[in-house]
């Protein structure tokens, strides 16, 4: 069984167009993602994967593997697929979605994230999630929010505050999802395959899909946060935070 990681990127984001390429502590910001990636000894690779030529041409010039994705693709989980059909991979292998904007990604994450699936076949995905320090996060929809049962299975996703607290008694725990998500390969093709859900589509959460049909996500609760660059006032706040952590 080979675990492999790869990172979706695009040229033309929405909100932050050239995202991949913006220049963070002297390295473009797809690099920090690459690199830190590599970093995780469960990783038996890590390419990028593109419709974009400058793109690829970037990773390639500082080391990395980058493989050419149809432009057509609607998210970055449908790029993923492709990738991981054009790496051969097995449908027992194991596809780890890493997000191009986390340039401060944690390799211990990757550990976390894959866990599950190592420990139980019946897990066909997961991702992460790190408890709310900060309260204005509990309301921010930006910040999609997570609930669990007691096996550590995803109930709902959100980005209203759930779960609802309505006092007296103890305020519950919050915790914020990561977009980091691992992928059983058999299971990433069916996932594609089902239709959209009517909650997915409310909440425009494309792991709900999941959910909707009845198929488990595992969430491994971590204390390693992965800032997301979304903005440009996200990468400001990220060189103001942690200067040149990276």
């Amino acid at each position: 069984m080979r675990i492999v990681g790869i990172i979706p990127a695009r040229y033309g984001s929405t909100r932050f167009p050239g995202k991949p390429l913006v220049e963070l502590w002297g390295k473009p910001l797809i690099e920090h993602v690459y690199h830190r990636a590599r970093q995780s000894p469960l990783l038996e690779e890590v390419v990028v994967a593109t419709d974009d030529e400058r793109i690829f041409h970037c990773v390639e010039g500082f080391g990395g593997r980058a493989i050419m994705t149809s432009p057509k693709h609607t998210c970055g989980t449908e790029r993923l697929a492709e990738a991981a059909g054009l790496l051969g991979l097995a449908d027992e292998d194991i596809v780890v979605n890493i997000q191009g904007d986390q340039p401060l990604l944690a390799p211990e994450v990757i550990e976390e994230l894959v866990k599950p699936l190592l420990l139980s076949s019946e897990v066909p995905m997961a991702t992460v999630a790190i408890p709310v320090e900060n309260p204005e996060e509990i309301n921010d929809p930006n910040r999609v929010k997570v609930v669990l049962d007691r096996e550590g299975r995803a109930l709902y996703f959100s980005r209203s505050p759930i779960p609802y607290f309505r006092p007296p008694g103890k305020a519950p725990l919050y915790l914020r999802h990561i977009g980091l998500y691992a992928y059983r390969k058999e299971f990433l093709d069916l996932f594609l395959k089902l239709p959209p859900g009517e909650l997915e589509e409310a909440e425009k959460l494309e792991q709900l899909r999941a959910l909707e049909n009845g198929y488990p996500i595992a969430v491994s609760i971590t204390r390693y946060d992965c800032p997301e660059v979304d903005t440009p006032e996200d990468l400001e706040r990220i060189k103001q935070k942690y200067g040149g952590e990276a």
